[in-house]
């Protein structure tokens, strides 16, 4: 496993921090927006493991968030949240409920993916990592990211291959669409027979390396997925962000968390099965203008290439 050297983020208000075990064979991804950000939420998979996704639902008291966890672990990785959670109140930060001394209340949101079956020493006992890699992924959070075997995606698997965590951007209609995404899940990243990505068709700057089908290519039937190894629900998912400039409400917010979701199908086959869980998030952190049907529309679609193109750079970073 690998990853790509660190670059810059598109968003300058925006930070992510990452922390992994190299002996356990997982890792926590922290998202930080600049200032508590609208967000919504979109579980596609059968198997999902999520906390606070509730409180995401419109209508609710409240409609801002002040980070996302991404994790490893399974059910254990939720954890990491709660270390999010207690070091962001100690700071001050979160929803205002009452004077001191009452604290404030971090909404934190956070999603799970299953690495516990990939040969890490998992005998944890009653002490997980996840607490601590939680704190770490917060304290290393900065405006810059590595891909591939880092984070969240450290562990992670697709189909019969290394997973990992990937980013991709994309400016459409003056916006900025953002993905982020930790790659586990239980299809192939690449066409039957090839090493080509599902995705090939969507990439830029040669960030595939070029990568095209054969000429005369026609579809098999996949043997690098994960379905003969780990068929049970929840032992899989992709789990990630769509991020974007766009002064959008929360309404449309859940549109485009739908919307980004095609991406999965756009990178991998099968996707959104019931032995995947799925979940994106997605945050709106500018007060760029967005309004109008058909300017989400292409928001949404430019998501759905990001999250694409995000989940097969993060496993082309970790197989480098």
């Amino acid at each position: 496993m690998s990853h790509a050297p660190s670059h810059s983020l598109p968003l300058p208000a925006f930070q992510i921090g990452h922390a992994h075990d190299p002996h356990v064979k997982t890792g926590v991804t922290v998202l930080l927006p600049g200032n508590p950000a609208l967000c919504a939420v979109d579980v596609r998979g059968g198997g999902p493991g999520t906390r606070e996704t509730d409180t995401l639902a419109l209508g609710g008291l409240v409609d801002r968030v002040h980070a996302i966890v991404l994790s490893g672990g399974s059910v254990y990785g939720l954890a990491a949240a709660d270390a999010v959670c207690a070091e962001l109140g100690a700071k001050g930060i979160g929803f205002v409920a009452g004077p001191p001394p009452i604290p404030v209340s971090p909404v934190v949101p956070s999603a799970i993916l299953f690495d516990n079956a990939n040969g890490g020493d998992k005998a944890w006992g009653a002490t997980p990592p996840f607490h601590r890699l939680g704190q770490k992924a917060l304290q290393s959070a900065s405006n810059e990211t590595a891909e591939g075997a880092i984070g969240a995606g450290f562990g992670a698997t697709a189909g019969a291959y290394a997973g990992g965590f990937g980013m991709a951007s994309e400016i459409i209609d003056g916006v900025t669409v953002c993905a982020f995404i930790a790659a586990n899940p239980v299809g192939s990243p690449y066409l039957p027979g090839t090493n080509v990505p599902h995705a090939w068709i969507y990439e830029r700057g040669n960030e595939f390396n070029g990568a095209h089908p054969p000429e005369g290519y026609r579809w098999a039937d996949p043997t690098d997925t994960k379905l003969s190894r780990f068929a049970r629900a929840g032992q899989n998912t992709v789990i990630g962000a769509v991020v974007t400039d766009a002064a959008l409400s929360a309404s449309d917010l859940k549109r485009l968390a739908i919307m980004a979701q095609d991406g999965l199908a756009l990178s991998v086959q099968p996707s959104h099965t019931p032995l995947d869980g799925d979940t994106i998030f997605a945050l709106s952190i500018g007060e760029r203008p967005a309004d109008g049907p058909a300017i989400l529309s292409n928001i949404g679609a430019a998501a759905a290439r990001c999250l694409a193109r995000a989940l097969t750079r993060g496993v082309l970073a970790a197989q480098s």
